[in-house]
């Protein structure tokens, strides 16, 4: 019987990650494939081919996004985003959704933004229980204005799904800035501690 559950269980760790992975490619293949139904029917791969190929979606949004990502980095370009920008700022309701969509895709994707680029060690959900965190920035405005010392504002996600999480605010001192990178962390967060980050030489004030 020990031998059936060992083989159970190394079955499990091959099959288990590659259906999930397999799954989440599917999935994502599947709903870029949408982005097809702005062609003419004319121009479908499936009409032209006589079969279906999955990832013709895939290929025609890296081209959208390039091509809008090339036209938005000249003048011309950042002129007309700019004028988009007013238009839909006029809009009741969508302008509150469209601008807080905007603000957080800027702080997150610029190249300037500091957001999700650090992985700090942080006490939650109390005192005396360490779990891994991102920082997305300093606090401002009133909320910088209540607090005395020098605070982060940081995310804490949840595991093993890290899309979801908290937004607190921790004084600077309370954390400990980490060096493994964002990619290492989030695979320590998703797996839930099982795939564990590079051994990294400590300072020495902390042996």
């Amino acid at each position: 019987m020990s031998a059936l559950r060992k083989w159970l269980f190394a079955g499990l760790l091959v099959i288990v990650p590659l259906v999930i992975t397999l799954g989440v490619l599917n999935w994502i293949i599947g709903t870029l494939d949408q982005t097809l139904t702005i062609l003419p029917q004319a121009w479908h791969p499936d009409r032209l081919l006589g079969f279906h190929i999955p990832g013709f979606g895939v290929l025609l949004t890296l081209v959208i996004l390039l091509l809008v990502g090339a036209t938005a980095s000249n003048f011309i370009g950042r002129k007309l985003v700019a004028w988009g920008d007013a238009v839909v700022s006029r809009i009741p309701v969508v302008r509150s959704i469209y601008s807080s969509v905007k603000q957080v895709s800027d702080t997150v994707f610029s190249d300037s933004g500091n957001a999700f680029r650090t992985a700090v060690l942080v006490q939650w959900p109390r005192e005396g229980v360490w779990t891994v965190a991102f920082v997305t920035g300093s606090p401002s405005g009133e909320v910088a204005a209540y607090l005395r010392d020098e605070y982060l504002s940081v995310f804490v996600p949840t595991t093993p799904n890290p899309t979801g999480g908290y937004f607190v605010i921790v004084r600077k001192s309370d954390c400990i800035e980490l060096e493994m990178s964002v990619d290492a962390a989030l695979k320590y967060i998703v797996s839930m501690g099982v795939v564990t980050p590079p051994d990294l030489t400590l300072p020495a004030e902390s042996k």
